[in-house]
């Protein structure tokens, strides 16, 4: 994981900001410099491809649980298709 991510990750996708499901992460996000935004979308693509990321590390980062890696991939490949994707709905984590 990169850099970009990990701190977009820690900032936005916490306990405290996750179940926040208002539509306002994608502008929010797209608002800072391109070089970030494609870097957070790189990382993410390469987390969701290689599945590098595990639940614990998830929560060490946000201290938000999942129960398991699919449904840890299922929020992240939603959140990958509302940040940079059609996705219409931004996901809410299971809390």
């Amino acid at each position: 994981m990169n850099r970009e991510l990990e701190k977009f990750i820690k900032v936005y996708l916490n306990m405290e900001q996750a179940p926040d499901v208002s539509g306002d992460l994608r502008p929010t996000l797209h608002a800072f410099r391109k070089e970030y935004v494609d870097a957070v979308n790189t990382g993410l693509a390469t987390v969701l491809r290689t599945r590098e990321l595990s639940v614990g590390d998830y929560e060490r980062l946000t201290d938000v649980e999942f129960d398991n890696e699919e449904s840890l991939y299922t929020y992240l490949q939603k959140m990958y298709e509302y940040l940079f994707g059609d996705g219409e709905q931004q996901p809410a984590p299971p809390m």
